[in-house]
């Protein structure tokens, strides 16, 4: 089971630049799917990276589905080498995008981020709009059945004429 508090009390303690995205963005929208994983685009400068590295360093994160032993340490020259990484950390599964499909980078994300207060602090998550976006744009099957809700939601948000 994912411990998705801890890790983002680790991510704001160390002032990492993030937005979450993915099914926890769409639980804090009002969805009642179950997500099992936490997903956050990053800001990718090198600072933010070191940020980022040690904010999670006391996860243990490795690469989910690498066969066990198989040489991996996250640090910032890893991070500038590839983009997305999904994660298994000892709190749970952890994906790190460096883009959202649909969306781009942090910045845009960014600017198309809502903001919950929870665990003590401020938090940023994909808006309702940019979120059923990136779901449309990663085309998977869980996302197409998360789009109609996520729509659903919309509507009932939206003023009556």
């Amino acid at each position: 089971m994912i411990e998705f508090r801890r890790l983002l009390e680790s991510l704001h303690r160390n002032e990492v630049s993030f937005v979450i995205v993915g099914g926890i963005a769409a639980t804090l929208h009002g969805s009642a799917r179950v997500t099992f994983d936490l997903d956050i685009t990053y800001e990718r400068t090198p600072e933010n990276m070191a940020r980022l590295v040690a904010a999670l360093a006391p996860f243990q994160p490795y690469l989910r589905g690498a066969p066990p032993g198989l040489p991996f340490h996250l640090d910032v020259e890893t991070l500038k080498r590839g983009l997305n990484f999904t994660l298994t950390t000892s709190d749970g599964p952890l994906d790190l995008l460096g883009e959202v499909s649909g969306i781009g980078t942090y910045g845009v994300a960014r600017r198309h981020a809502d903001q919950a207060n929870m665990f003590g602090g401020i938090y940023y998550y994909l808006d309702l709009e940019a979120l059923i976006l990136s779901k449309k744009a990663a085309g998977r099957p869980k996302d197409f059945e998360a789009i109609a809700e996520l729509e659903a939601i919309r509507e009932e948000r939206r003023p009556s004429s």
